[in-house]
């Protein structure tokens, strides 16, 4: 039997972390053993659909670059694949359960009638499950039909698994307690159970259950917030499964290759802001020079930065100092333009050095009297102009650096020095100067 997994998101809000893990879990499985992944949508409940987030579900999963192979916009053979759609599928089979009196009218209405017999499920991440179902005031008969003839939950879950084929099911520790129920359903309608695999919750933080209210939940702030797709999907593929090693950092080919369900882990995931930020700065690192400029394009000319002429060059510089695209624009500003903000803090540290403001002035001079520049002239004025005042070099660094940018930290001196050239680093000198 071929693999074929699937994910079935309800349209009635976005796509949240616990989702996006669990469509990976199944598209990284399917992958791996040359499988199918579905996207079927299970889109009853009417009341609480909406268009907004339909779009927001595909988007998401798109980006992450989810791609599935059957379901909305792709087709297939075991559609349609919105519940929707498939109400003539529930009618049949419930046909069957009528037909074998499995299934009987309670006030309107229908109840699956359980064998009354323990159940054993043989979980791929939880291992041996069993249900006692001798108990009926433990485990009454379920409704699979309201009243208002329309299907609950259980019975068109386990119709569209059994009708699209699903040979693995992998979803939410939430639901290890439905699947004897589901059991009991493929076993009435006289068609083999697919396999279940239950992956384990996600926390916040402080250890409580994580809701789509939580920061990190939302997958859709992700980009907006300077994330890169390929690191969101390494870092969630990270929450509750391993690889087994030391290795951290994948590529989504990367993460088909390594992932299994033996791998995934029995206890919640933490969910950990700074780590998810880490990785995001790990997978920018691997971008080239010119690639991260253009996936931070977008930050810096919302920020009213200009990203035409030197833009590229200037972006390189902070590619190893940031953990989120968002953070760019603040780290390249002064780069770009020549107004910009004194950090109070890095003023003070240069205000407490008593011999800063004559060294600065002196340089201010120096540097315009050179006879050419360079960096390597630059940073020997630097020298040579602290020498003459009886100081180390060091000393003039830092104030050096606030006057050219404003900040305490960021690219190296030398590449500001080369980048601004003698006009600007002459200006900005004196324009720290008149501000002391």
């Amino acid at each position: 039997m071929s693999v074929r997994t699937r994910f079935a998101p309800s349209p009635t809000g976005y796509l949240h972390v616990g989702g996006a893990r669990t469509a990976l879990f199944n598209y990284l499985f399917a992958r791996k053993h040359g499988g199918s992944f579905v996207l079927r949508v299970e889109d009853t409940d009417e009341a609480r659909n909406t268009q907004e987030a339909r779009d927001a579900i595909f988007s998401g999963m798109k980006w992450l670059g989810l791609e599935w192979d059957e379901g909305e916009g792709k087709g297939g053979d075991f559609g349609p694949y919105n519940q929707s759609e498939r109400r003539e599928n529930y009618d049949r089979w419930f046909e069957v359960l009528r037909a074998k009196g499995r299934v009987y009218e309670d006030e309107g209405a229908w109840r699956f009638r359980f064998e009354r017999k323990p159940v054993t499920m043989q979980d791929l991440v939880c291992g041996e499950v069993t249900i006692d179902y001798r108990d009926e005031s433990n485990t009454p008969d379920m409704v699979i039909r309201r009243s208002d003839g329309s299907y609950v939950f259980h019975f068109v879950n386990v119709v569209d698994d059994l009708e699209m084929q699903i040979s693995h099911v992998i979803r939410g520790e939430d639901h290890l307690m439905n699947t004897p129920k589901h059991l009991q359903l493929f076993e009435a309608l006289g068609a083999p159970a697919p396999h279940y695999a239950h992956i384990p919750l996600i926390l916040n933080p402080n250890g409580s259950k994580m809701s789509k209210r939580d920061l990190g939940a939302a997958i859709g702030d992700y980009p907006k917030q300077g994330f890169i797709a390929e690191a969101v999907v390494n870092f969630i593929a990270l929450l509750g499964w391993s690889p087994k090693s030391e290795d951290e950092i994948f590529t989504l080919e990367e993460l088909v290759e390594r992932f299994s369900l033996e791998a995934v882990n029995r206890s919640p995931a933490r969910f950990d802001p700074e780590k998810c930020a880490w990785v995001n700065q790990q997978h920018l690192l691997k971008l080239a020079p010119d690639a991260f400029a253009e996936a931070a394009k977008p930050f810096v000319a919302q920020a009213g930065l200009p990203v035409d002429g030197g833009y590229p060059a200037v972006a390189a510089l902070v590619r190893e100092k940031v953990r989120l695209l968002s953070e760019v624009p603040s780290a390249i500003g002064f780069l770009l333009v020549d107004a910009f903000d004194f950090d109070p803090e890095a003023v003070e540290k240069v205000k407490g050095n008593a011999a800063a403001k004559g060294l600065l002035a002196a340089l201010a001079d120096d540097f315009a009297g050179l006879s050419e520049w360079s960096v390597d002239a630059a940073k020997h004025q630097i020298g040579e102009t602290a020498k003459a005042a009886g100081a180390k070099a060091g000393q003039l660094m830092f104030p050096v650096r606030v006057a050219l940018s404003g900040k305490s930290g960021g690219p190296d001196l030398g590449d500001i020095l080369g980048l601004l050239g003698r006009e600007k680093c002459v200006a900005r000198l004196k324009r720290f100067l008149e501000s002391l």
